[in-house]
């Protein structure tokens, strides 16, 4: 079937949303923590459970516990997109969500308890981590892009994992929301229900992938939001900081605010900075031998000190 059709019903689907938000004045107002000074639309990555959604009913009802737990997920994020929850009701349905992705991929009957705990806790880490990525223009839409190519191009060309169809109609989910967000005066964002759905799905691909594999050098293909992520949360607990609540300690958040560089050249590095990673990946070496870990932790060093070094540099190690 032509994806012309879904890139029109996604098209369509986001511009009668802005309507909906409009109306129930769904908006992202600017604070101290914010990175943007304009009242925007919240909620625009809402096509990307959408356009999942639209897979699910057009290509034969494939994975339909993923989809149970995207289902979950979005709505409650889309809650708190209206009206902020408690986060311990977001990490209740975030952990709930991530259970029917175990149960999709049969990991309950295989796994002991000992090791299905922390593997929950570090799935439902990577969903939050691209949650509190989403924060500049073009950031959660560029970066999605790349990591699907990548997955895309792993899934046609090397093993395939997945129904190629799902990827596609989320890549074309993500070029709709970049038409309208990954411009320098964004006509909308994702929201929690675009940045947590999106993870979502990226953490299904990922896993589907890492278990036909057994590689989980796969885990690259986000190396670049993991060392922002898992470093900023380091060093919010070295000041003493509630992890939790809104902040501007992640790098991006240094460059866009306090370096004054615009939000779509950040975004722009973050996409060329994982797109030569994942590059490196598929054609430094085989797939799961010795030299892909070397690569991997190389890698990982090297996008660690780039971080060290340019908040050193700023003088916002220590504050």
């Amino acid at each position: 079937m032509t994806l012309i059709p879904v890139f029109i019903f996604v098209f369509v689907l986001e511009y009668l949303y802005f309507r909906l938000a409009n109306w129930l004045n769904i908006i992202d107002k600017p604070n101290e923590r914010s990175s943007h000074s304009r009242i925007t639309l919240r909620g625009g990555g809402i096509i990307f459970p959408a356009a999942a959604m639209v897979f699910f009913f057009l290509y034969g009802f494939n994975y339909p516990l993923f989809f149970a737990g995207l289902i979950l997920i979005s709505l409650i994020s889309f809650c708190d997109d209206i009206k902020p929850l408690p986060n311990k009701i977001r990490i209740v349905i975030h952990f709930i969500a991530v259970l029917f992705l175990f149960v999709q991929w049969e990991l309950l009957s295989q796994l002991p308890l000992w090791f299905i705990i922390p593997l929950l806790i570090f799935a439902a880490g990577i969903i939050n981590a691209f949650n509190f990525m989403d924060g500049i223009n073009g950031m959660t839409g560029g970066y999605g892009l790349v990591v699907l190519t990548g997955l895309g191009y792993v899934n046609l060309f090397h093993t395939e994992f997945v129904d190629q169809n799902l990827i596609n109609v989320i890549f074309i989910s993500l070029l709709v929301f970049n038409f309208f967000n990954f411009r320098t005066k964004a006509k909308c964002f994702a929201g929690d229900v675009g940045s947590v759905s999106l993870a979502f799905i990226i953490v299904f691909l990922l896993g589907s992938l890492i278990l036909k594999t057994l590689n989980i050098t796969w885990l690259m293909f986000i190396a670049v939001y993991g060392v922002d992520s898992v470093l900023t949360i380091i060093h919010r607990l070295y000041l003493r900081e509630n992890i939790f609540r809104p902040h501007r300690k992640h790098l991006y958040q240094l460059l866009a605010n306090e370096k004054q560089i615009p939000h779509i050249i950040v975004s722009s590095i973050y996409m060329t900075v994982q797109t030569i990673i994942i590059i490196v990946l598929l054609f430094g070496g085989n797939y799961g031998n010795f030299i892909a870990g070397i690569f991997s932790v190389t890698l990982l060093i090297i996008l660690a000190t780039i971080y060290l070094t340019i908040k050193i540099k700023s003088n916002r190690l220590f504050s």
